[in-house]
């Protein structure tokens, strides 16, 4: 999504969940090996990159500002894992085994899960509870972060604020050198 002055982190991040749902019909729908793997790659390295700029700048702000966050982070934190997991079996799996189709169904339910959760309660108590000068700052840090953050799922390092700050850059300087010279679609 491109960011407009008036974008906050509400439509950034809702704008993020409508592209990967639809990458993952677009996957769903192809049955060509080479270009469902590629839109595999591209919905990898979205969820990502949207999962770790949510970990660095939404989540401490939920926890901070909005009644019963705290709680709602740790099960958010705990459906990245999910789908960290997820991912990396979709990684190794050939998109033309039936098991592909099969992950990315579970993939799938637990991704409508999060986006449900985010958009039908979280989202609306982050407005509430925040400025609209907060909101939209938490925007261009969302952004920023996603230009940097890895690319491919890394479900056994920490899903902590702390370590995408100190250590998460290096990670997402690695995907992507890895991505460019395999060619991978990011």
């Amino acid at each position: 999504m491109t960011t407009t002055a008036d974008s906050d982190v509400v439509d950034v991040l809702t704008s993020d969940h409508r592209e990967a749902l639809d990458l993952v019909t677009q996957i769903r729908e192809t049955t060509d090996g080479p270009t469902r793997r590629d839109l595999t790659d591209a919905l990898i390295a979205e969820l990502v990159r949207h999962s770790v700029a949510e970990e660095m700048f939404v989540y401490p702000a939920m926890r901070d500002s909005v009644p019963g966050g705290a709680a709602a982070v740790d099960h958010d934190t705990a459906e990245h894992k999910e789908l960290e997991t997820l991912m990396k079996g979709l990684e190794s799996t050939a998109p033309e085994d039936p098991a592909f189709l099969e992950d990315l169904g579970r993939l799938e339910a637990v991704l409508r899960d999060h986006v449900q959760d985010e958009e039908g309660e979280q989202f609306p108590k982050l407005r509430a509870n925040l400025s609209r000068e907060q909101l939209v700052e938490l925007a261009a840090k969302v952004e920023m972060a996603k230009k940097v953050a890895p690319t491919r799922p890394h479900p056994a390092a920490p899903n902590a604020e702390l370590f995408h700050k100190t250590v998460g850059a290096g990670v997402g300087l690695v995907d992507r050198l890895r991505d460019k010279l395999s060619g991978r679609n990011t």
